[in-house]
């Protein structure tokens, strides 16, 4: 058999931190492996900065007194997002495939995006008064996508009203030695893990001991994302890593809405990073960032109705599936179903509609009772082509599986869709054995 030409096909040891939150985990299995199906998420920071366009909470490190003192008692005053719908967010969420949500309740800042009583820094404090985190939840359940949370342990309001100096990581300024903002920390996931039902997910961006704890204790079936697994942050891992873990990665360069210097990724990278964390066992938490008015920026929007349109012809080979022996030959990328011999092999290449494409996949071994089909597609007819049979065929040989298959589907005018294509093949058997990396 010739070699692979193939990348990241070992899975690895997982980080060393990945080590110690583990041990400390109680993370149900069972939840984590619901986690594991889902494999779509939706990040949303949205805080009272977003108003400037600024890096979210972090301009306040280094900042000076008057800056910091603007932060905090003028920009509530102005906070008022009048075209706040959440129900768009959610259907088009939705539609995009999106299983679970992440909301920022509370950033580094402080700023509370729930109607709270442990801060006069919150969104109770504003002209919009509402509660927008409670908004989010019902918006998004109403769509069946999980609802989650982001918290920061951090709390640059609290650090500044105590007199220590605003800034992450010092030791003065962690809750673990600082006993008033652990009590004010807990004091709000209690809140926001008793106020409003079960929550599927936590993201704890910060010092996460007695806080993923407190979790647990409050929603044992709550899954503790940062904190209590790997949670790559605008990458990729370049191999697959044992178990659950979860990549965040933003649309363009920013978290929290940014109206200049920005550079958003296309839609078809977002759906190549999607497709790679998939094949090495991830989630993707794709970021967006709501303007301060309440709206997604087009930008976003039309990046997720791109996704949407994929996601409807294949989202098949993204929910409920793990990795495949190899992640990936050259430009094809592997799923494979969890619990089905059945594996999904997405053709990252350009692949024009009426065109033959013939392949070999060397991981791949045909059984008697194979099938080979273009997911979306029935293989029967090409549009305005009657003579044509676009049926795929295949046959296995010593050196692989040979693929004949042909894209017929019209999802756009000019028929040069340029996303992937995804080849559907069952009762399909490894033909190399997936190597280990002893420890």
């Amino acid at each position: 058999m010739r070699q692979l030409a193939i990348c990241s096909i070992l899975f690895a040891a997982s980080l060393a931190a990945q080590t110690a939150e583990d041990s400390a985990s109680r993370n149900k299995p069972e939840r984590l492996e619901w986690f594991r199906d889902q494999g779509f998420g939706l990040f949303i920071h949205w805080s009272v900065d977003s108003q400037l366009g600024v890096v979210i909470s972090h301009s306040l490190v280094g900042a000076s007194d008057d800056f910091t003192t603007r932060f905090f008692t003028e920009l509530p005053k102005s906070f008022n997002p009048r075209k706040f719908h959440p129900q768009d967010w959610a259907a088009l969420a939705k539609l995009a495939g999106v299983k679970y949500v992440v909301f920022t309740t509370k950033h580094h800042s402080g700023f509370a995006m729930w109607d709270t009583a442990t801060t006069p820094f919150g969104i109770n404090h504003t002209p919009f008064h509402r509660d927008i985190f409670a908004d989010v939840l019902a918006a998004f359940r109403e769509q069946d996508i999980a609802p989650g949370i982001y918290f920061s342990p951090d709390d640059f309001h609290w650090l500044h009203s105590n007199g220590v100096l605003v800034d992450r990581r010092r030791p003065e300024t962690l809750p673990v030695t600082n006993p008033g903002l652990m009590a004010l920390d807990k004091a709000q996931i209690r809140e926001l893990l008793t106020k409003y039902g079960p929550i599927s997910v936590i993201f704890l961006d910060g010092p996460p001991e007695g806080l993923r704890e407190e979790s647990w204790d409050l929603q044992p079936n709550i899954v503790v994302t940062r904190g209590a697994i790997t949670t790559p942050e605008q990458n990729v891992p370049g191999a697959p890593l044992e178990g659950p873990w979860e990549a965040c990665i933003t649309m363009g360069t920013s978290w929290q809405y940014q109206p200049q210097n920005e550079r958003y990724k296309s839609g078809g990278e977002m759906i190549s990073l999607l497709v790679e964390t998939r094949a090495k066992g991830g989630n993707l938490l794709l970021n967006v960032g709501p303007k301060p008015d309440g709206e997604l920026p087009i930008e976003q929007e039309e990046r997720l109705r791109e996704m949407a349109l994929w996601m409807f012809v294949n989202g098949e080979a993204i929910y409920g599936v793990r990795p495949w022996v190899v992640t990936n030959e050259q430009n094809t990328w592997f799923t494979k179903k969890k619990d089905a011999d059945t594996v999904y092999a997405v053709v990252k290449e350009p692949w024009r509609r009426g065109e033959w494409k013939e392949m070999v996949l060397h991981s791949v071994k045909a059984t008697e009772r194979t099938q080979v089909t273009v997911l979306g597609q029935n293989d029967r007819t090409l549009e305005y082509q009657e003579k044509v049979d676009p049926k795929t065929t295949f046959h296995q040989e010593p050196g692989g599986l040979h693929i004949r298959a042909m894209r017929t589907q019209r999802l756009q005018d000019n028929s040069q869709w340029p996303n992937p294509a995804v080849l559907k093949i069952t009762n399909a058997k490894p033909a190399v054995t997936q190597p280990r990396i002893a420890n």
